[in-house]
């Protein structure tokens, strides 16, 4: 697999605004051709190229994208696992509402499989429509010019700092990197990444994935870097402490998963919050789940349209979804924090059940996310220093 590109196109992503935009939402109670170029039905969009298209209303209307989404008949997602942030149930949903048959190519893959799918299967039926990445990856991809610009619905309902000023990417579900152990096997419960180094937690660890290629993975060495005297200008820290969590004998390098916790060969599992919770959490009663007291990181998943989707007007229509207030609510069940959070709650209009059961932030919390240079620099660094942590 290939390292994560660097990206270097300017974009708006002010790491401070949206993690508090992502705090506030936790503590808060409140077929066409494979070329992608497909024409439009209904109202005022005969000769619509829904492949070009940047908002429904520009296409004819809502009523127009669905009749072409309808018309091409199928969507194709990737790397979207049926317990990740409630997918299961929302690709479920979209299909009953609209009769678009959904294929999830590669569920199990990473976001650089998402992208490298883009590019192998350009000019195919089955290439991806739609992809779901983390952000760091949304960025390469923009400057590959991968991505078709659309702005849904409710762009206004997306902090300027969450999403692409051009709509090339936006913002979608996020939470916080956070700690879970199986209690069955583990005695000691952990609380930071400083007591991970303890010897009693030999050949325990695990994180999901190789994070030069997956955003999770790349997320728990970032707030190892914040944990161990780094900062979202400097993430060699957090490479060293998994250097020195692997010499100790604590870090198991494989990809960490449900069934590796599972099978015990990775009892403690540094991943998102919300999937230590819908993932694992939800299969074994002796799970617990902390957010590590020295090394706090906040993060969201990023949304794009592949700009050759061989499915373009139900990849808009997908989107269309994904943002409205069932989608939402949709990620919120997950328990994901969903982007338009904080407006959900000021229409009344949020699953207050669901919202209840988040993961607890807790109250000391100060989180921000790395700016677009901060993440190219991250990135560098992790692809060059990452082959010397279990070498």
């Amino acid at each position: 697999m290939e390292d994560i590109l660097r990206a270097t196109k300017a974009i708006v992503a002010a790491g401070a605004a949206i993690g508090a935009v992502l705090l506030a939402a936790g503590c808060s109670s409140s077929s066409s051709t494979a070329s992608g170029s497909g024409s439009g039905s209904g109202s005022g969009s005969s000769s619509v190229s829904w492949a070009t298209v940047t908002s429904a209303q520009a296409g004819g209307g809502m009523s127009a994208l669905v009749a072409e989404a309808k018309k091409e008949g199928q969507l194709n997602v990737i790397t979207l696992p049926s317990n990740w942030a409630n997918y299961g149930n929302i690709m479920k949903a979209f299909t009953a509402k609209y009769g678009i048959k959904i294929t999830d190519a590669n569920p199990e893959g990473s976001s650089q499989d998402e992208i490298n799918a883009i590019n192998s299967e350009k000019g195919t039926s089955r290439a991806p429509d739609v992809v779901d990445v983390g952000t760091s990856f949304a960025v390469s991809g923009a400057s590959e010019g991968l991505w078709a610009p659309y702005e849904v619905s409710t762009w206004s309902d997306i902090p300027a700092s969450a999403k692409d000023a051009s709509g090339d990417y936006y913002a979608d579900y996020g939470g916080l990197v956070a700690i879970g152990y199986d209690s069955s096997k583990v005695k000691v419960a952990p609380t930071s990444f400083k007591s991970l180094l303890n010897p009693i937690y030999k050949n325990e660890i695990g994180i999901n994935g190789n994070p030069t290629q997956a955003g999770a993975a790349f997320a728990a060495v970032y707030a190892a870097a914040i944990a161990n005297g780094g900062s979202l200008s400097n993430i060699a820290p957090g490479v060293s402490y998994f250097k020195q969590l692997h010499q100790a004998g604590n870090f198991v390098p494989v990809t960490a998963s449900a069934s590796t916790v599972e099978s015990g060969q990775t009892p403690i599992l540094i991943w998102w919050d919300y999937l230590l919770a819908s993932e694992v959490q939800a299969q074994d009663k002796n799970f617990k789940v902390v957010i590590p007291s020295d090394g706090t990181y906040a993060g969201y998943y990023d949304q794009a349209i592949s700009k050759t989707a061989p499915d373009p007007a139900a990849a808009r229509l997908w989107e269309e979804f994904l943002y409205s207030q069932e989608g939402q609510n949709l990620f919120l069940a997950g328990p994901a924090r969903p982007i338009e959070l904080p407006s959900l709650q000021a229409a009344g209009t949020v699953n207050k059940t669901a919202l209840a059961a988040l993961p607890a932030v807790p109250s000391n919390v100060s989180t921000t996310l790395p700016t677009t240079s901060q993440l190219s620099a991250a990135q560098t660094i992790v692809s060059q220093q990452w082959p010397s942590v279990t070498s």
